[in-house]
């Protein structure tokens, strides 16, 4: 089988295995206060333009949602995302059990709007029954979205202009930033997005990493006693500084912008392998995810040998699936689905 599922699904990029087990008979301090995670921040500001960010390492994806959002919200507070977000759709309710409310927006393409958001805190502040409905405290978008689409400059200029009016802090999930920014036709720069919200994360576990992301906080007033709830969460690792190499060496010589490049150009090379056998794509997706809809029993006879994530069915004979590229996928196994997508057409 050749796996196309998703894009952590090989170990780490072997300069970080390589710096890992070139440190492991090192002795640290632990939790994160040792020299590694040190350079890794320092490499992760400077890549930010962001010297004032406050930067701190955490396991996972859910971890870190949950506990940035937790450290974010009163307890009469909510959420509002994209009813196609990850912590709406993808955490078993990880954010409802922390207290809080996940408050979905529609969509058509992963994205939400500036209008959108006004508009919903608007009503809630304008209904008359506004003190019994949980309160919008917050925004939390993901860049790529689930659907592998990308904010626009313009787009989160507008909506941080918005959370900022509004007082409602703006959280950019970034388990696929760098397939993001690598993207074609991507207007946004990390700096970029670092200045454009008040909280981010920079996604380690699917861009090279065995795990890891790498929260930045932008915003003053959102630092103060952060650690705190990172134990609480338990997102404080005793042997933080597995986490600190791997993100030292991910932000030495553009490594982390390297492989997602490549992983982007693999996605290119899937998407074309569709397009011209003559499937329509789910989304116009211009990053590591691409979404194909494909005849059910076609799908049954690819699934034989290639994995894929089924996403939603389109009609009573035909699925959207998902087709993903890492930073690890090989050309040689882009030719073999090209092979097996021609066999289908014979």
């Amino acid at each position: 089988m050749i796996y196309f599922n998703s894009d952590y699904l090989e170990g780490a990029h072997p300069a970080l295995m390589a710096k890992l087990n070139e440190t492991n008979m090192v002795q640290t301090v632990g939790y994160g206060e040792d020299e590694y995670c040190a350079a890794a921040r320092v490499k992760i500001q400077n890549a930010c333009q962001a010297p004032e960010a406050d930067v701190h390492f955490l396991v996972g994806g859910t971890q870190t949602n949950t506990t940035v959002i937790a450290a974010v919200l009163r307890p009469w507070q909510g959420v509002l995302c994209a009813v196609s977000g990850h912590i709406n759709c993808h955490e078993a309710g990880a954010i409802e059990s922390t207290g809080h409310k996940v408050i979905t927006l529609p969509t058509t393409n992963g994205k939400i709007t500036a209008p959108q958001v006004q508009e919903y805190v608007e009503w809630h502040r304008n209904d008359e029954s506004t003190e019994h409905i949980v309160q919008p405290g917050m925004v939390y978008i993901s860049y790529p979205t689930e659907g592998g689409t990308l904010y626009s400059k313009a787009e989160l200029t507008e909506l941080y202009d918005v959370c900022r009016r509004y007082g409602l802090p703006l959280f950019i999930d970034g388990a696929r930033l760098g397939y993001g920014v690598m993207a074609d036709g991507a207007d946004l720069t990390l700096p970029e997005i670092a200045h454009l919200c008040d909280v981010f994360y920079i996604g380690g576990t699917k861009v090279g990493a065995l795990f890891g992301e790498a929260v930045v906080i932008m915003n003053p007033a959102l630092k103060k006693d952060f650690r705190f709830i990172m134990k609480q969460r338990g997102g404080r690792m005793a042997k933080g500084r597995l986490l600190g190499i791997q993100f030292d060496a991910l932000f030495t010589d553009d490594l982390y912008f390297r492989i997602s490049r490549h992983a982007d150009e693999m996605a290119y090379q899937i998407r074309d392998i569709f397009v011209s056998a003559g499937y329509p794509l789910l989304f116009d997706s211009p990053t590591n995810q691409q979404y194909p809809i494909m005849p059910d029993e076609e799908l049954a006879i690819l699934g034989k040998n290639f994995g894929y994530e089924y996403w939603e069915r389109t009609d009573p004979t035909h699925s959207g699936v998902r087709f993903c590229a890492s930073w690890a996928t090989t050309q040689e196994n882009v030719d073999a689905l090209r092979a097996a997508v021609q066999a289908l057409k014979k």
